[in-house]
């Protein structure tokens, strides 16, 4: 199999090229409805980065996913705030932009802190498909009006009420249910989850909890028809992996371990997964993850979108994403209200058939509440 990743990305275009007057990176505080555990720590609110660009009277938004500390990834929010300061916005200002991949060309020379580009790129779509009149999901060559979603739950404090949760949310009408995992919370809380839960979609999500030393341990994991085991070992393993997924019956789904599209091409090469999750707020925006996508859909290997506890911004632009036609497998994309008790933009609502309706106006096509987010901005830094 062919590692080449050079697949052709669309021309993601603004309808003449634009020179930004502004950039303003507001952080917004925002309480978590019910506290998420995974394998890593345990989260009970989110400080969320808001990107918003202006040019030609004319704005657009995007969200940065990062977090406190890097325990997920590396990027963390006060080193983004640092590079978008010093390095990533003076490089856009006074240039003139015409597309977004104008926006990663700007940025290619600094290395890492992908949420931080994932922030500009993805307000910079947001702008660009604003002055063309169209939806990002047009914009990017979307084929669905609606897409189906799935939940992500995390570890909770025993299992019945986990169990409680997954009727819950499957009463809602989500086509697919996530379960966080890790030593010592695994094999028996799926086991038991899936004879409450006998023939849907499930899933699990170690976020790297685990060695191929584990391996004997995770094929008991085999019996419970699993649609995937989501990034078992190492964030940066491919070889590894590659070797589990060999021993395992379930399909292995890399997500931390997929940086860029060479990454991909990489680890279907290798063997390391079948199934790969995109997020777009992670690999570093539009550029990457329709890259991404293109070569997973050129080797045949189906992809989802991810979740990173966003809010509605971040939301829109996953909907967007997951528009696209490789995007067969239900996404961790629900509703607003599963994380907040009111979000920045109109809320999101899961249909009683488990999909979310694909925004079809301009940009990311909702509505943004600016006096909500002025109620819940703890910092704001402006750039012109």
């Amino acid at each position: 199999m062919s590692t080449d990743a050079s697949v052709p990305v669309r021309a993601l275009a603004a309808a003449a090229p634009v020179r930004l007057e502004s950039v303003e990176v507001r952080y917004i505080a925002l309480t978590l409805v019910r506290p998420f555990e995974t394998s890593f720590g345990r989260m009970d609110a989110r400080v969320i980065p808001l990107v918003r660009m202006v040019a030609d009277g004319v704005e657009g938004w995007g969200e940065i996913v990062a977090d406190d500390l890097p325990l997920f990834s590396a990027d963390t929010i006060a080193g983004a705030q640092h590079v978008l300061a010093e390095a990533f916005i003076p490089a856009l200002l006074g240039r003139p932009l015409s597309s977004v991949q104008d926006v990663a060309a700007a940025l290619r020379r600094f290395k890492g802190h992908a949420m931080a580009k994932a922030g500009l790129e993805l307000a910079f779509m947001d702008l660009a498909a604003r002055t063309r009149g169209v939806s990002i999901s047009e914009a990017i060559g979307g084929t669905r009006a609606r897409v189906p979603v799935g939940v992500s739950l995390g570890i909770e404090k025993d299992v019945p009420t986990l169990v409680e949760q997954v009727l819950r949310h499957v009463a809602q009408g989500y086509q697919r249910i996530k379960l966080k995992i890790k030593p010592g919370w695994d094999v028996d809380v799926v086991r038991t989850v899936r004879e409450a839960y006998p023939t849907g979609l499930l899933s699990v999500d170690a976020n790297t909890a685990y060695t191929l030393a584990d391996a004997d341990h995770l094929r008991a994991l085999d019996a419970f028809d699993l649609l995937m085991i989501e990034q078992p070992l190492q964030h940066d393993d491919l070889v590894d992996h590659a070797a589990l997924q060999k021993l395992l019956r379930t399909d292995i789904c890399l997500d931390e371990s997929i940086v860029h599209a060479r990454a991909a091409a990489h680890a279907l090469a290798l063997g390391s997964c079948r199934l790969v999750n995109i997020k777009i707020g992670r690999v570093g925006g539009y550029t990457e993850a329709l890259g991404i996508h293109d070569t997973c859909q050129a080797h045949g290997a189906p992809v989802w979108c991810g979740g990173m506890l966003e809010c509605g911004i971040g939301r829109a632009h996953n909907l967007a994403l997951a528009s696209l036609p490789n995007f067969s497998l239900p996404g961790d994309i629900s509703a607003s209200k599963r994380y907040w008790t009111r979000d920045v933009t109109t809320p999101f609502e899961v249909a009683a058939d488990g999909t979310v309706g694909v925004p079809t106006g301009p940009g990311i096509g909702v509505a943004i509440d600016m006096d909500f987010i002025d109620d819940i901005t703890t910092a704001r830094h402006e750039y012109r």
